[in-house]
């Protein structure tokens, strides 16, 4: 077994990525900006050199690098945190991998995609067209994926980068930056109103899809391999406000649609057979699956009646928090860098608390 380090290990990736390296037997190390309990956790900020010393005090065999600042929206109204933690975080992490000599695991975007023609997005895309995200925080990421490549080429460390696509589902708690599942989610259930973008679409992946295939990047680690990690349930954004409002009772007449988000991307639609092929990724669960089981779970940690403590205080612009029409897509770790974490877990997506009590930086959904 391996001895592992996590960053943002309390985001909503994070944490279930924790538990279940654990059940296979792993010695689990984590890291994120709260403080917390455990003789194998560590608070530190990703974007400080000095506080990740005693991190990195000992040896690891991989390190999973999910800290970051998450979403669209946060990336435009905070953007300073989003690239010192994304951006000098990740060279950070960089750095110490050339020194200890760890195998790493990077969670990266589908955002990096930005706007294209092609009908599927695969891995190679990049290669053969030219990028133009369209908000920092997926030029962040984008910018993670050059600094890897560019250590790649110069130390040879081995890297393995995952690109999530909306991954969405329990353990995301609410915030005005979350994904649009939890966003939609959560406003319905609490009489808040959100707008839909009508003609966009996305995959949507459950939590419980991804998990499993996080944890075999360790037994099947191929450096310099990069993969697409999505569902296969495409749809419209305005699909899944159906549902929401089906599953919640929500109100109707509270959704707005409105037919352009100017930095978003349209239609994201992933080639993920290579995942498949040597990562094993097997998504199965539907938005009618799904969607029921993360309103349980919302209404178990929320309630269904009443505003909530952020009701009723933002613009109510369901693709305002989190990216809009992605949040979700690299979630998984605590964000460890300046102010909040993307899923990529625990709060990662940079404001406000992931839930109540916790410090706001956790994980990333990407």
């Amino acid at each position: 077994m391996a001895r592992i380090l996590v960053t943002g290990s309390r985001g909503t990736i994070g944490r279930p990525l924790v538990q279940a390296l654990k059940a296979q037997g792993h010695e689990v190390w984590e890291m994120d900006l709260g403080h917390a309990v455990g003789d194998r956790y560590f608070r530190a900020d990703v974007s400080s050199f000095r506080e990740l010393e005693k991190v990195f005090d000992q040896k690891y065999d991989f390190v999973y690098h999910l800290a970051a600042e998450f979403g669209r929206q946060n990336g435009e109204e905070y953007y300073e945190s989003v690239w010192r933690t994304n951006v000098i975080g990740t060279r950070n992490i960089l750095e110490w991998q050339v020194r200890k000599g760890f195998e790493l695991i990077f969670t990266s975007s589908s955002e990096i995609y930005g706007e294209t023609r092609a009908d599927w997005l695969d891995e190679a895309l990049p290669e053969r067209q030219p990028v133009f995200p369209h908000n920092d925080y997926a030029l962040s990421k984008w910018v993670n994926e050059i600094q890897i490549i560019n250590f790649e080429k110069r130390y040879g460390v081995p890297v393995l980068r995952l690109r999530l696509f909306n991954a969405y589902g329990p353990g995301e708690f609410y915030h005005p930056y979350r994904s649009v599942v939890c966003q939609f989610v959560y406003r319905a259930l609490h009489h808040m109103p959100y707008t839909v973008y009508q003609g966009y679409h996305r995959v949507f992946m459950y939590i419980d899809d991804l998990i499993p295939t996080l944890t075999r990047a360790v037994a099947r680690f191929a450096p310099g391999r990069v993969y697409n990690v999505g569902g296969r349930d495409y749809r419209s954004v305005e699909e899944l406000s159906d549902l929401v409002l089906a599953c919640t009772g929500g109100d109707p007449g509270l959704v707005c649609y409105a037919p352009l988000d100017r930095h978003n991307t349209t239609n994201k639609r992933p080639d993920i057979s290579l995942a498949s092929r040597e990562l094993g990724h097997d998504p199965k669960t539907t938005l009618e699956e799904g969607v029921p089981k993360t309103v349980a779970w919302m209404k178990q940690v929320y309630g269904s009646n009443g505003g909530g403590e952020d009701g009723g205080r933002d613009d109510g612009d369901g693709h305002d928090g989190g990216d809009g029409h992605d949040g979700g897509d690299a979630g998984g770790g605590g964000d460890a860098g300046g102010g909040g974490s993307e899923g990529e877990g625990g709060s990662e997506n940079g404001r406000g608390r992931d839930d109540p009590g916790e410090a706001a930086q956790k994980g990333q959904w990407g």
